[in-house]
């Protein structure tokens, strides 16, 4: 289930609260400042800091 663009421009990174954007494959948010990676679950997003993956 895709994430609605409305719920995606309400979203802030918790760490830095900065803009978060769809990774291309849409299974995940990403912060490009924090370079962290949150999971998106059954079409939730998991903004939760102990559940992100650092980007390479």
């Amino acid at each position: 289930m895709p994430i609605d663009s409305e719920l995606l421009s309400i979203l802030a990174c918790p760490k830095c609260k900065g803009d978060v954007s769809l990774d291309g494959a849409g299974s995940g948010i990403i912060c490009k400042s924090c370079k962290l990676f949150f999971p998106v679950k059954d079409g939730i997003p998991s903004m939760i800091l102990d559940e992100a993956r650092e980007l390479g």
